[in-house]
């Protein structure tokens, strides 16, 4: 009777009935830790908060602690490229790529063109999702000619229209890479290399049919715990990992004869979107970003939404001196796109809006308010034809022309 009579008593910590106060992730923590910890005005080092004088100013300071923050793993130079086949499809040409970086195993890719495409072209890093299926990659958004498994054509008519989009920018006249990131297809952990007792339900070493991939996805899922811990044990974090990648996968597509260097950018959907933040918020070699389905705070995170997401999104102790969109932000003011839908399930709306109000902010108080632009579509997590098409005309109007797309 005395817990019951307590329990009846308790108050949030703004005084809000417990019975009455809006449940979080975290439960009665949720208060002290969004409007304490993490504080309900602008980050520490928020270009928003008038102390810097120029966005050039700001960015340096930003983009240092966004690194030390990932604490980024050494992954060698340019890496050597091996081309393991080309072939021509569907007005495409098409080569197979690999790589291999100090750690893991060789990491696969495709590069598309236009079949008989001559000069400099403009380029796109196109960067998969995570979409709970680590037994693909560059599969999800790329085609080559072969019979696609089932697998494929299922993922791509749920999130991309039907199609392989790297393939239909590609035939816009854009020279596209594709790779698998850590811990993705080639790059992915095998279950015959860890110990026996953390492997999930009898997971084959090398799945050969739909069932079997399904048991390796969910032996992955579980195992995204312990490779967190193992990467926060060795002194990184996952940002740390890929995001480094990500940048050997873009020297790659820089030092292509056929690519203009000046002309590159990026673009991705969910964990493809994450990956854009963070690569085209930290490197100015991506002129032009897209990222799709994947922009709210680290406040959505933290009391609605971190358990419909991968740990792959997280930087310890970067949220008090920038907030998520603040990442994608430190570009500024080079040609920044996010696509949103409304019903994603996957972050609160409100959270989204503001997101984009941040960045809305941040390119108007740095003097560049028309390279950013920020859409809505009706519908749940995915970047269909309509949101391919506007992204596609985003990089005609600034990579298709030879100029340096800064305003």
């Amino acid at each position: 009777m005395f817990l019951a009579a307590l329990a009846m008593t308790a108050h949030a910590e703004d005084g809000t009935p417990a019975e009455e106060a809006k449940p979080s992730l975290v439960g009665a923590y949720g208060p002290w830790l969004s409007d304490k910890v993490l504080g309900d005005g602008p980050a520490k080092l928020s270009f928003r908060t008038g102390r810097w004088k120029s966005l050039d100013e700001w960015r340096k300071v930003g983009r240092e602690r966004v690194w030390e923050c990932l604490a980024p793993v050494d992954q060698g130079g340019v890496p050597e490229v091996r081309v393991e086949e080309t072939r021509e499809f569907d007005g495409l040409h098409i080569e197979r790529l690999s790589w291999q970086l100090p750690g893991g195993p060789r990491t696969e890719s495709v590069f598309l063109k236009p079949a008989g495409a001559t000069g400099k072209l403009p380029a796109v890093l196109a960067l998969h999702d995570h979409g709970g299926n680590k037994f693909l990659g560059w599969r999800k958004i790329a085609r080559i000619g072969d019979e696609p498994w089932p697998i494929v054509v299922d993922h791509q008519d749920h999130y991309y229209g039907g199609v392989a989009w790297a393939n239909e920018l590609a035939k816009r006249g854009y020279a596209v890479l594709v790779h698998d990131t850590f811990p993705f297809a080639s790059r992915r952990v095998r279950a015959a290399d860890v110990p026996q007792r953390i492997r999930e339900g009898g997971v084959d070493p090398e799945p050969t049919d739909a069932e079997g991939v399904a048991r390796y996805n969910k032996f992955a899922g579980a195992h995204e715990d312990v490779m967190e811990k193992g990467l926060i044990s060795a002194g990184t974090t996952w940002p740390g990992v890929y995001v480094v990648e990500d940048q050997r996968a873009l020297d790659v597509l820089c030092a292509r004869p056929e690519v203009d260097p000046d002309r590159v950018g990026c673009a991705g959907l969910s964990g493809g979107g994450m990956r854009t933040v963070y690569l085209g918020g930290l490197d100015d070699r991506v002129k032009c970003a897209v990222a799709v389905g994947f922009m709210t705070t680290w406040r959505d995170f933290l009391l609605n939404k971190s358990y419909t997401h991968t740990w792959m999104a997280y930087a310890p102790l970067l949220p008090r001196d920038l907030d998520f969109p603040e990442i994608l932000a430190l570009r500024a003011p080079l040609p920044t796109m996010v696509l949103n839908s409304s019903e994603d399930q996957l972050y609160t709306l409100p959270e989204m809006q503001r997101a984009d109000a941040i960045l809305r902010e941040t390119f108007a108080k740095g003097g560049a308010p028309e390279a950013y632009d920020c859409r809505y579509y009706p519908g749940g997590h995915r970047f269909d034809l309509d949101m391919q098409r506007d992204a596609f005309a985003w990089f005609d109007r600034h990579l298709a022309a030879s100029r340096d797309p800064r305003p």
